[in-house]
């Protein structure tokens, strides 16, 4: 058995209706809403990093792994090729970080599939590689769907095959990572055309192949707990698919949980 931990990480941040509506982003769809809020990245980063070390992200929908890293004295960089999402991000980072915080931090005009060379000046260095890859990207079959028009992520995601870009970002993030550095995927089931689809299994297998360590799997509660019960609260868009008791179709999925795989590059460069 794997060791398996719990981690609580809601976050009840919000994106401000000023910058959404600031024509930086004009939202995300479902599928790229950020994996990685700033509750989970900061948990990551004090877990699997020192102060001074270097985190990287790919499949980046926000800023909440710059913010985190930033605050917590480390380096960060983000890989994120589509210009209007990088400027949204920016100005997310400007209104909540100081100067000597943002000097820490910085992104990159590259896909996933490129991290190696958007990181050639780093490479072995990183201590962690953070990806939150949607479900067709984690190389799930029959995600790939027609892309939102106004999400960025489906824009940047169109930019290269979902297959070969997850294959060849995992030879990038190994890469980059130094040796007993950690590569956290995260990933969320999920309901498509009547089935329930959990990306996780396929994804695991894939990354071992690369040559990485299985290291650890955790759960990230993303809604808060009072007591022992958690709370669900649901947005606009959730009350908007409520359906009569009496429909034969799936009710509307709420995300309660993130599933955070932990793989860990080997100290002798061998293949696990």
């Amino acid at each position: 058995m794997l060791p398996l931990t719990v981690w609580l990480c809601s976050d009840t941040t919000t994106i401000d209706e000023d910058v959404r509506h600031s024509g930086l982003l004009s939202g995300l769809c479902p599928q790229h809403r950020p994996g990685v809020g700033r509750e989970l990245a900061r948990h990551l980063i004090t877990t699997c990093t020192r102060e001074g070390d270097l985190v990287a992200e790919a499949f980046t929908t926000g800023e909440a792994m710059l913010a985190s890293a930033a605050r917590l004295g480390r380096r960060g960089v983000a890989l994120v090729p589509h210009f209007p999402l990088a400027q949204h991000i920016g100005a997310r980072l400007r209104t909540t970080l100081t100067e000597p915080q943002q000097n820490r931090v910085q992104m990159r005009p590259c896909r996933p599939d490129q991290m190696a060379r958007a990181l050639t000046d780093h490479l072995g260095e990183v201590a962690l590689v953070i990806a939150a890859p949607g479900p067709d990207e984690a190389g799930g079959h029959g995600l790939q769907g027609g892309a939102e028009r106004d999400c960025a992520g489906c824009q940047a995601r169109m930019r290269a095959p979902a297959t070969e870009q997850f294959g060849l970002f995992l030879a990038g993030a190994w890469r980059v990572l130094r040796p007993g550095g950690v590569l956290a995927i995260t990933t969320t089931a999920r309901h498509h055309g009547r089935r329930f689809v959990d990306p996780s299994p396929r994804l695991i297998r894939q990354t071992r192949s690369a040559g990485f360590s299985y290291a650890q799997h955790v759960i990230a509660l993303r809604v808060p707990v009072d007591g022992d019960a958690l709370v669900v609260q649901a947005g606009p868009a959730d009350l908007a698919q409520l359906r009569d008791d009496r429909a034969r179709a799936l009710p509307p999925a709420v995300t309660v949980h993130a599933d955070v795989c932990l793989f860990v590059k080997p100290r002798n460069g061998d293949a696990a």
